[in-house]
């Protein structure tokens, strides 16, 4: 009896130390990180994050594939995810229970304000250089009531263009415009992600690709009636374009459900922060990291395990 009393002694006192001399906080559990289609820029990206996560902290995180940013905060609604990807002028539609959203959807909080998405509108066609000669002309706006889709209703309205109106609209996903775009179905294809973008990446490799620019009048105009946007530069390295691109972008926020543990959202963010040269090598976005912008979204307040974190570094965010 002595023996195996010593014995199981022996396996708690081990297990102990094993929790003791994790990263991050101990204690944690398995989290579902919803993070976008196959070829966007969320689920590469949400997957290096997530294994990062896992392998230096108690907390276990799955990236999976989803809709996107207004499916995100869905599933989190319906329980079928913890975390999620999301852009920040969405994260504001939830909160505020305007455009996608009916009603407020406050019961999520801010983990950390990753990168900039840009807006991209992909073309073809070299005859089509700004956003006026989409007039006419069939373009993928994203899906149907997707993010994406409203940022294409805000870019074509500051140029005085309506969906439907003056365009033929198509509502389809990055790949699948990256695929109607190559087979000629479809002239021109709005894109929202961080560049490089996996589906436009790929389509560059066989077509020559050529980005819409934006001009200055326009994104101004832009910027004062939707200032969750901000002007954005996508240098001609990124596809190979013949030069510089000028456009606007929004902020990749992930957020999580308040009653998500404190220890995990802190592990997540140590994680992540404590790992960046790793990240950086695994990922492109990962250059974009940074602790002060990871707390600079303003628009849905902070959950308490980011709050804790960024305090240590510093750094006070709005909590609830």
């Amino acid at each position: 009896m002595r023996a195996l009393v010593s014995l199981l002694t022996s396996v708690i006192l081990a297990s102990s130390c094993l929790v003791a001399n994790a990263d991050g906080l101990p204690g944690g559990s398995k989290l579902i990180f919803t993070t976008g289609g196959a070829q966007g820029t969320y689920y590469g990206f949400g997957g290096v994050l997530a294994g990062k996560v896992g392998e230096t902290t108690s907390t276990t995180v799955t990236a999976i594939t989803s809709g996107g940013s207004q499916a995100n905060i869905e599933a989190m609604q319906d329980g079928d995810a913890q975390l999620g990807f999301v852009q920040t002028d969405v994260g504001a539609y939830a909160y505020n229970g305007t455009r996608l959203f009916n009603e407020k959807v406050q019961d999520f909080s801010t983990v950390a304000n990753l990168y900039m998405e840009q807006v991209q509108i992909i073309t073809l066609n070299p005859d089509i250089k700004t956003v006026a000669d989409l007039k006419g002309r069939s373009v993928s706006v994203g899906a149907a009531g997707s993010g994406v889709f409203f940022n294409a209703v805000d870019v074509l309205k500051a140029y005085g263009l309506e969906i439907e109106k003056d365009i033929r609209a198509t509502y389809q996903s990055f790949g699948d415009s990256a695929d109607a775009l190559k087979d000629g179905k479809i002239d021109a294809a709005f894109v929202v992600a961080g560049a490089p973008t996996t589906a436009v990446t790929s389509l560059s490799t066989t077509q020559k690709v050529y980005l819409v620019s934006l001009d200055k009048e326009h994104i101004d105009n832009l910027i004062k009636s939707s200032p969750y946007y901000s002007t954005y530069t996508i240098t001609k390295d990124v596809y190979g374009t013949d030069s510089d691109v000028n456009t606007v972008a929004v902020g990749a926020v992930v957020v999580a459900k308040d009653d998500v543990s404190e220890t995990d959202v802190y592990n997540f963010l140590y994680g992540v922060y404590n790992n960046l040269e790793e990240i950086k090598k695994a990922h492109a976005k990962g250059n974009e990291l940074n602790i002060k912008f990871a707390a600079s979204y303003e628009a849905v307040p902070y959950h308490k395990g980011a709050v804790k974190f960024f305090k240590e570094k510093g750094i006070d965010v709005k909590s609830k």
